[in-house]
């Protein structure tokens, strides 16, 4: 290996091994504290990025809501309804809050327990509590990783800066605009009731 085959190893090799490491995304500062008590409530779902969700999947995100309740030894007890047609889909799992402010791994009860279990990671990278929250996920499952942003909302009307929020941080992790889905509001009502 000659001089300069070594120098651009040294140099590129760095970066190479840095664009392995998942990251936090940039221009979205870490929480310092985050306020569960806030947090906890009724969001609405008004957008969804996944790595998994091509264009031909947004015909199956209809509106659907989130309750976090808040349990005393700090978990979120979430329960998710969704209408499909004059059904209603709920599930449920809990989020254990981490070390790290606003972050959260998912625990789906005893169907995720085993030696091939999902491992899943949430973090909460903004929130004003009232208005809306971007949150992060990460899932390890035995085949790909899966990254999800999702754009929560108290109410149905978000400020395009917001928006922008939302599309920015999609962008960091490198999701485009065919891994977008919003609710379908075709036949929604100006005060939507989920089951």
């Amino acid at each position: 290996m000659g001089p300069w085959w070594a120098l651009w190893l040294i140099l590129t090799l760095p970066q190479t091994l840095e664009s392995q490491i998942p990251a936090m995304p940039q221009g979205f500062p870490q929480m310092t504290s985050f306020q569960s008590d806030q947090f906890q409530g009724e969001w609405f779902v008004l957008g969804l990025a996944d790595n998994t969700y091509r264009r031909e999947h947004r015909a199956l995100l209809n509106f659907f809501t989130t309750l976090l309740e808040l349990k005393g030894n700090s978990q979120f007890q979430v329960t998710n309804s969704m209408t499909r047609g004059k059904r209603c889909n709920t599930w449920s799992y809990t989020l254990i809050p981490t070390t790290t402010p606003g972050q959260f791994t998912k625990d789906r009860g005893e169907r995720d327990v085993g030696p091939g279990a999902d491992k899943e990671s949430i973090q909460v990278i903004e929130t004003d509590y009232v208005n809306f929250a971007l949150l992060l996920s990460l899932r390890q499952t035995s085949s790909q990783n899966i990254t999800r942003v999702s754009l929560l909302g108290r109410n149905w009307k978000l400020s395009h800066k917001t928006i922008d929020r939302f599309i920015c941080l999609t962008r960091t992790q490198n999701l485009t605009k065919n891994n977008f889905l919003f609710p379908d509001l075709t036949d929604w009502l100006p005060d939507p009731k989920v089951c």
